[in-house]
């Protein structure tokens, strides 16, 4: 009874049994996390520059946020620039941290009236006051918001979240407000900077690679994972059905049987 998609979708990198598939609203995954990966390569098959790219991205950050809204998930984290990503050329890394001045203007009021509230996670220290205006801006917009979160990994790594918890830890255990006996998986999430958030329940990579790319990698202990060959700008509605539907079919054990 609870559908809201039926449609046959294009085949990435899976067989044609998983193409097709009914979205049952009862079972939308609550937190989908997103690796946007292929902007440049994309941009390569076309000739273009590899800001071109990234622009085209930045387009389809709307487009699946909406889509995501529609069938009710509630938390959607994009992996926009990570802590590894400052060795990119000058150029492309500047090109890349104007995007939020491009983006959050054109799109908030759209957000707003889908009842998205925007936040980020990441190190606001090294990013331009540009940038952080910008984001900060769309925060604060969106902060009354109750619908779907449109979660921005900007600056963001996985292993300098981790020792950045252990330092918090640590210091904590120092000043004589953590007993080592407490400490279990709980209290540890407790120290990521997504606390108070649910784990991802399914990680979606585009462009064809196969790794996490040091992105939420405590968080993803025991997410689904899905791939297509598909670049982010290419990436489509229909694909994202594609994985909700896939992720729906899995039965998730947690180690049990």
């Amino acid at each position: 009874m609870l559908k809201l998609f039926k449609k046959w979708l294009n085949p990435t990198r899976r067989p044609a049994n998983a193409t097709a598939g009914d979205i049952e609203l009862d079972k939308v995954p609550a937190h989908v996390a997103i690796i946007m990966d292929g902007n440049g390569r994309w941009a390569k098959q076309r000739g273009l520059p590899r800001v071109a790219g990234h622009h085209s991205g930045m387009k389809n950050v709307k487009k699946i946020t909406m889509a995501a809204n529609d069938i009710g998930v509630k938390v959607l984290t994009m992996y926009a620039f990570s802590t590894e990503n400052w060795k990119r050329p000058k150029e492309e890394v500047e090109f890349l941290m104007k995007l939020p001045q491009e983006f959050f203007p054109l799109e908030i009021e759209e957000l707003i009236q889908n009842n998205v509230r925007i936040r980020m996670t990441g190190w606001k220290d090294g990013l331009p006051d540009y940038t952080l205006k910008a984001i900060e801006g769309a925060i604060e917009r969106t902060k009354d918001n109750t619908g779907l979160i449109l979660n921005f990994a900007l600056n963001y790594g996985g292993r300098k979240e981790i020792i950045a918890g252990v330092q918090d830890m640590m210091k904590d255990l120092q000043n004589g407000n953590l007993n080592p006996d407490e400490l279990n998986e709980s209290l540890f999430s407790s120290y990521m900077l997504t606390s108070d958030l649910p784990d991802p329940d399914l990680l979606i990579r585009t462009s064809g690679e196969l790794r996490l790319s040091n992105f939420l990698l405590w968080q993803l202990a025991y997410s689904e994972l899905w791939f297509t060959d598909a670049y982010w700008p290419e990436f489509t509605e229909d694909l994202f059905m594609q994985a909700i539907a896939e992720y729906q079919r899995r039965a998730r054990r947690y180690g049990g049987i």
